[in-house]
């Protein structure tokens, strides 16, 4: 399974935010789509993403709520294609430590994928497997 087929199944709507919202704008975006993490993207270019994580480490550091992005996201966003693995995906975010990369096209932000939607992916095949199993030995 690729990346494209996660996304036909889930979609490909992103939350994104600019560089220049705040901390309590990424907050209450956060809030409001029940996510955990926002792209960061000025001039429709992917320059950044931030989750819950680097809020809980912003604010525990001194970090004020008026801050931009800039001050807490991560800059060098891992970013995958829409041809990349899903299995070879599940391995990189794990060793890797990562929860959320960005799915990029030439340049353009095409999605979002998540470490939940590899593992409800890898899980449906697997369910589908045992199914076909299940019918074949029935036969």
């Amino acid at each position: 399974m690729r990346v494209a087929d996660l996304l036909k199944k889930k979609g490909s709507s992103v939350v994104t935010l600019p560089s220049t919202a705040t901390v309590a704008q990424l907050l209450e975006t956060l809030d409001d789509h029940k996510i955990g993490a926002v792209v960061v993207v000025d001039d429709d270019r992917v320059v950044g993403i931030v989750s819950e994580r680097d809020v809980v480490h912003h604010l525990r550091g001194g970090g004020d709520h008026f801050s931009s992005l800039t001050s807490l996201m991560t800059s060098d966003v891992q970013t995958v294609t829409a041809e990349d693995d899903l299995v070879q995906l599940a391995t990189t975010m794990t060793e890797r430590r990562l929860r959320h990369l960005p799915v990029v096209e030439d340049g353009a932000l095409r999605g979002i994928v998540s470490i939940g939607d590899v593992v409800k992916a890898r899980l449906d095949a697997l369910e589908a497997e045992r199914d076909m199993l299940e019918d074949y030995l029935r036969r």
